[in-house]
């Protein structure tokens, strides 16, 4: 699961929008996560698909990217989303209170 900042923006200011809609919310602008190499400035450096070979086990996670837009309680993957629901749109899955932290 990812987390946006609304309140207090992460380090580099990105800040994204409510619309105080909690059945079906819509967050401004899009989010864009990116893991590893796919990060602006780790291109070449050592990272998880390189972590295998080097360490020995299977990473935890992969690198890759995740762009998406939350609009009316539903998830538009956009394209350049690198796993297997980019180009797609999904309802926003319901998460139990007790998972929430």
């Amino acid at each position: 699961m990812h987390q946006i900042a609304m309140d207090t923006p992460f380090r580099n200011g990105a800040r994204w929008i409510w619309d105080g809609n909690a059945a079906a919310p819509t967050f401004s602008p899009s989010i864009r996560i990116a893991v590893d190499h796919c990060c602006t400035g780790q291109e070449g450096k050592d990272c998880w698909c390189t972590f295998e070979t080097r360490i020995g086990w299977k990473p935890p996670v992969a690198c890759g990217v995740c762009h998406y837009f939350i609009r009316s309680g539903r998830i538009e993957f956009s394209g350049d989303s690198s796993h297997t629901l980019a180009g797609q749109t999904v309802d926003l899955p319901h998460i139990p209170a007790d998972k929430l932290d």
